[in-house]
């Protein structure tokens, strides 16, 4: 087989292409593939059936190819700018490349599976002796193809959380499908605005599908949930409320162990990680050495223990047993005379609806927070992003499962 041939067939071309020449250069270990058109071809004017379209000029176009025995492989040809009857004027697509890309079909799906495999994008960068550019738009490219091919699907539970995308106080809002595990798209901010933005995101059908939404306690994700999702149970998140509660009994620690340290000991000394776990294995030797310390009938055991309490509050599945162990629960810890824990409360009573419906549809955001940790590494091997289209992609590109194949 003569090696134009090797590459009409590696190509897949078909008349009216076909492959004239293959100059391979040992010296910049290159291999150039150049593909012609045939003469006096005639192409149909899309916009009127009984005319064709003519050539209005002709553009030279190079795409990157895969690797020919680790030679860079690159395709070359003349292609010709269609104009049409109404004044329009394109370009011919070609059948090895997308439209006014600057690699091959194959070389994209390669990069795409490249994009999956390595951590950042400058180690494809790196194999695949491609600009960051090229692959940041593969990469792009890719996501949008997926978000286009997702299907209506009914998403019954949603959960809405944020983001920090930089250092400071620069949040983005995450909307996510708690059922299928996937991020189903992000906007910048945490405001009014933007969560509405993100909720319009879904269809008609999609949103009248929503039965409940997993979120922290936020106003504007509240608010959001409320007008654009009328008839969706609002569910507050089970880790936002462990983390405040956890945040209120290291204040106390805090507290508690300056007036001890003041006096001239304090057991409290190095115990700050001691106080925020949970030690379900009481034999362990973190377990006995933390009973040891626990025991002491310090103001920083009673908040442990009243965080330790409401655990059980997870486990109701009826509204109404939820309630009584909830009011049961609050008064006690509004006689504790911890104001961090009294603030907790408060809280949490103001927010009783959207505490008990957690024992009617039981959801909480642990996709969106197990996602941050994907997104946390996403963030540290890219050291910062140029903009909020990047992040979004690379988020979406890992945590959206979207079908990115071409073809």
């Amino acid at each position: 087989m003569k090696d134009t041939a090797l590459y009409e067939h590696l190509l897949g071309l078909k008349t009216p292409w076909s492959v004239k020449s293959v100059d391979l250069s040992l010296t910049d270990q290159r291999v150039v593939v150049e593909v012609i058109l045939k003469r006096g071809q005639v192409w149909a004017d899309p916009t009127d059936s009984t005319k064709r379209a003519h050539i209005n000029g002709w553009t030279e176009r190079q795409w990157r190819h895969l690797d020919t025995c680790q030679f860079e492989t690159l395709i070359k040809a003349r292609v010709p700018q269609l104009k049409y009857s109404d004044g329009t004027v394109e370009e011919l697509a070609v059948p090895w490349a997308e439209r006014y890309s600057r690699v091959t079909l194959l070389m994209e799906a390669f990069v795409v599976k490249l994009l999956h495999a390595c951590p950042t994008t400058q180690g494809v960068c790196e194999l695949t002796r491609l600009a960051w550019s090229t692959v940041n738009g593969i990469m792009v490219s890719a996501v949008e193809r997926g978000m286009l091919r997702r299907n209506e699907d009914d998403v019954p539970h949603l959960g809405l959380d944020e983001k920090s995308s930089e250092r400071g106080h620069t949040y983005v809002s995450i909307l996510t499908d708690i059922d299928r595990s996937r991020v189903l798209d992000l906007v910048p901010e945490r405001k009014l605005a933007a969560a509405k933005t993100l909720l319009g995101t879904l269809s008609s059908t999609q949103r009248a599908s929503v039965k409940a939404v997993a979120m922290d306690m936020w106003p504007a994700f509240m608010s959001a949930v409320q007008t654009c999702l009328p008839q969706a149970d609002i569910v507050h998140d089970r880790f936002h409320v462990s983390k405040y509660l956890g945040e209120a009994v290291d204040t106390v620690r805090k507290q508690e162990h300056r007036s001890l340290a003041q006096a001239g000991n304090s057991p409290l000394t190095g115990s700050k990680w001691a106080w925020l776990k949970s030690y379900a294995d009481g034999r362990s030797s973190e377990a006995v050495s933390f009973r040891a310390l626990n025991q002491l009938n310090l103001k920083t055991s009673r908040a442990w223990r009243i965080k330790e309490t409401f655990t059980q509050f997870w486990s109701y599945h009826y509204t109404g047993s939820a309630k009584r162990f909830f009011d049961a629960w609050s008064n006690n810890a509004m006689r504790c005379r911890l104001e961090p824990i009294k603030k907790v409360v408060k809280m949490l009573r103001r927010h009783e609806t959207g505490l008990l419906n957690y024992s009617r549809h039981r959801i909480s955001n642990a996709c969106a927070e197990g996602f941050n940790s994907a997104i946390q590494l996403i963030k540290a091997n890219a050291r910062g992003f140029r903009n909020f289209i990047n992040y979004r992609a690379r988020i979406l590109f890992h945590c959206g499962k979207l079908d990115m194949s071409l073809g």
